[in-house]
């Protein structure tokens, strides 16, 4: 197949009338020709490399890596670096497994790491396990382009010999490894990254990026669901103003910061966690025009999607050079930025209008091995007096990190209560991996006047997650996620509804557009509810996750996440 396009190269920055040639799934000649008066083009629209998202789960869509390409084709993506530890943390090696069985029936470019925390810390219950022996089996799969985000920091830190094992296991075999390790700074950075870990999704302001960027991290711009840290990376005053701090220390001056900042600095723009009711909006289209806006070059721009993914995880894709993938998509414009058409090894596999092929379906399986919840099991007691002080989760719009704050709460009968006036309410999480544990706290910021909400979707180890007013109705909502085998439940006396998600309590072999709908009527019940949120499910399921700062909740109790310890939920 051979014709003319005007193409984006992403190797020298230009723009470019030539003809292409694709042979067997890949260029085979890239000839740049001379527009004369009267010449033809034959395809209408520039012609860019396919998008690459570099650091995901396929998870947070709700749907299958299948039902998740169909989808992401739409937006002009053809490729994506997974992580899987969310299903891995639910069915271990099976899960990742099945994961890379549904990805191969689709032609979509599905690259996967190897979740190197399951769990991600010894202070929750998962359902699986995967251990350095398990990591050494999946890093030496085709499937397998990198070890995936280093979450226990404290145990490259402080030297723990299974994730050292892992961390040599990954250099072993040639692969990157990808970190995570929010706020960390000065000496404990330097630790952390003299074992050779190379990226990092979690900074949230331009002054971390810049550190762990100068000590030789590639900075992954995240721009998801719950987490949108790009206007705080691209956030010029706060630069300048680190630079200037840094005085003539500093390997960057201010005028070269100002014009650097809008190259960019950065290296990749990822979604990592991306609702269903997001991804039918966009995807790293959307992303890309969103950097724009902020000043940051086009060009450089989409080789944050493009090249820069290519080249560190040694993917033959991200750019339009002969022996590469023919992966492309066609836009209207540099400036519009609309997808017109998008190419898989030179077939096109969205027209514009409709995606050209079909999806194979995962076999559910029933992880809820939990039995029904009663109200007294979401009731924490008390028996000093009408009132007491407790320790509190503050969560925040659009952030993952939270804050330890207290409240004073009402006693009644022997149980402390939740106060909507100073918008307390109850949060707890319910092991359900058979072990049948409820761990009870206080959490601010969600707004929720009446009812409550419960998820199987916790991150990471996924046990059920729910936020309530009162204990009858967090117990109502839990037992639905269960009944549906695991999805997301809202439950008040006003109205109730769920979306099971039976694919281990996180997935659903529904179209991304049905499952979207579905949620965002649940995202209007809640709301209905008082809820103040933007994405209040993804918000919720985040508080489990202890390796964020500063204070999360497990299984096992209220999680102290600066000290990585428990934490009293009554303070005496």
């Amino acid at each position: 197949m051979s014709f003319t396009a005007f193409i984006f190269d992403v190797i020298t920055d230009t723009i470019y009338p030539a003809r292409i040639t694709v042979e067997d799934g890949l260029f085979k000649e890239i000839t740049p020709i001379t527009i004369n008066e009267g010449s033809q083009i034959d395809v209408k629209g520039l012609m860019v490399p396919g998008f690459i998202d570099a650091h995901l789960h396929i998870e947070s869509s709700m749907v299958s890596p299948a039902q998740f390409a169909k989808i992401a084709v739409r937006h002009g993506t053809t490729a994506a670096v997974c992580d899987p530890h969310e299903i891995a943390n639910v069915l271990g090696i099976e899960g990742v497994e099945a994961m890379f069985e549904n990805a191969k029936q689709v032609p979509f470019n599905f690259y996967f790491t190897a979740p190197s925390c399951v769990p991600a810390t010894p202070f929750e219950t998962s359902g699986a396990v995967l251990d350095s022996s398990d990591i050494e089996y999946l890093l030496k799969k085709d499937e397998i382009v990198a070890l995936g985000e280093m979450m226990n920091f404290p145990g490259v830190i402080n030297g723990d010999e299974e994730v050292l094992r892992k961390l040599d296991l990954a250099h072993k075999y040639n692969k990157p490894i990808d970190g995570h390790a929010p706020l960390l700074s000065r000496e404990d950075l330097d630790e952390y990254l003299k074992h050779g870990i190379s990226t990092d999704h979690e900074c949230s302001n331009v002054l971390e990026a810049l550190e762990k960027k100068m000590k030789g991290m590639k900075i992954m711009v995240r721009d998801g669901s719950s987490a949108m840290d790009m206007e705080g990376l691209f956030n010029i005053d706060d630069g300048v103003a680190y630079i200037e701090s840094s005085n003539s220390k500093s390997i960057l001056l201010r005028d070269i910061f100002e014009k650097r900042i809008f190259s960019p600095m950065f290296d990749f723009i990822v979604s990592d966690d991306k609702h269903p009711n997001d991804l039918i909006k966009g995807h790293l289209n959307k992303s890309v025009q969103k950097a724009v806006s902020l000043g940051i070059d086009i060009l450089k721009a989409i080789s944050m999607v493009t090249i820069n993914p290519g080249y560190h995880y040694n993917l033959n894709c991200g750019a339009i050079v002969p022996g590469a993938k023919a992966d492309y998509v066609i836009i209207d414009s540099i400036y519009d930025f609309n997808v017109l058409e998008t190419y898989i090894g030179g077939e096109c596999v969205f027209d514009g209008e409709n995606v050209l092929f079909d999806v194979p379906e995962i076999e559910p399986k029933n992880t809820m091995n939990v039995s029904k919840k009663t109200p007294s099991d979401f009731d924490i007691h008390y028996d000093g007096g009408d009132e007491c002080e407790v320790n509190v989760i503050e969560c925040f719009d659009g952030d993952l990190l939270t804050k330890r704050t207290t409240a004073k709460l009402p006693v009644k009968d022997g149980v402390v209560q939740a106060d909507i006036l100073q918008d307390v309410l109850k949060i707890a999480v319910v092991e359900r991996y058979g072990g049948n544990t409820v761990a009870n706290g206080f959490i601010k910021g969600f707004g929720l006047k009446k009812g409550a909400i419960a998820s199987s979707i916790a991150h990471d180890s996924h046990n059920i997650i729910v936020v309530g007013y009162n204990s009858d109705r967090m117990a109502r909502a839990v037992n639905q996620v269960i009944e549906d085998k695991g999805g997301i439940a809202v439950y008040s006396v006003d109205f109730e509804d769920s979306l099971p998600l039976p694919i281990a309590g996180l997935m659903s072999n529904e179209d991304v557009f049905d499952v979207a709908e579905k949620l965002g009527v649940l995202h209007d019940m809640v709301k209905a509810l008082g809820c103040t949120l933007e994405a209040p499910f993804m918000t919720m399921a985040f508080m489990a996750l202890l390796v964020i700062p500063s204070i999360k909740i497990s299984d096992k109790g209220l999680f102290d996440g600066d000290n990585f310890e428990f934490m009293d939920v009554i303070i005496n």
